[in-house]
């Protein structure tokens, strides 16, 4: 949605759904509003109705909450609403991007339209939870691709690939940290995790095999869980961000 200080719009129906019947938002009320790009406007209601949010947009402002290390978050598919749960979460926890992939035991199928469905439904899932985190910057969420051909793709220069695997004896604290304003890639398996061939693939390609504690983690636990811990060591959650 393009928008402009000092101007005069109608929100899009899910916004204006959510501000209206959500929010409970009235005529006068505040809110801000963001393109996806940076940044973002101070706006305030000027018409309200069942049919549509009519919004003054206001100043533009210099607002960014980004984490200081861009997160790829490689996620095979799960099943039922585990895939939304994770996306909307690792929304939160900073992740920069998301790849979706078909690994060997994922036991969710999805080709042609379904598939297709399922991406627009999964990016409206990381815009809902942008709006409700207050990120002004909306992570991709890239086509789904087989493990396979992920893996076949060359690691872009500098990008830290770490990878959770039972039986790894490296932890996450005993791994050097990306460089300042770095990239990291974060490969989490399915239900069953990765099979033997896919971990041995992705340590060829690069990724770093590492556990978390002496528990197994379910796959909608697990990925979470490294993005909540590589901030704490090297992210937002720390007093100073500023520096990796």
């Amino acid at each position: 949605m393009p928008l402009a200080a000092n101007a005069r719009m109608a929100l899009p129906e899910n916004a204006a759904r959510h501000a209206g019947r959500v929010l409970r938002l009235r005529v006068g009320d505040d809110l801000v509003l963001f393109d996806g790009a940076g940044g973002e406007y101070a706006a305030r209601i000027a018409e309200i109705n069942r049919e549509q949010v009519t919004v003054d947009v206001l100043q533009w402002r210099d607002a960014e909450c980004e984490a200081p290390i861009k997160v790829t978050l490689v996620q095979a598919l799960q099943s039922g609403e585990k895939m939304d749960m994770t996306m909307q979460k690792a929304v939160e926890l900073g992740v920069a991007r998301i790849i979706p992939v078909a690994s060997r035991r994922s036991v969710v199928r999805l080709d042609g339209e379904r598939a297709l469905r399922r991406l627009l439904h999964w990016r409206a899932v990381v815009l809902s939870a942008c709006e409700q985190c207050g990120r002004n910057r909306v992570p991709e969420v890239a086509a789904l691709a087989g493990l396979d051909c992920w893996l076949g793709q060359a690691a872009g220069k500098g990008v830290l690939r770490l990878m959770l695997a039972p039986g790894a004896t490296q932890t996450l604290d005993s791994i050097a940290p990306p460089a300042p304003g770095g990239a990291l890639e974060l490969l989490i398996g399915a239900e069953g995790g990765l099979a033997p061939e896919e971990i041995e693939m992705a340590t060829q390609a690069g990724y770093v095999p590492l556990r978390l504690g002496p528990r197994i983690l379910r796959t909608e636990t697990a990925g979470l869980a490294a993005l909540a811990a590589i901030q704490c060591l090297w992210g937002d959650f720390r007093e100073r961000a500023d520096h990796v």
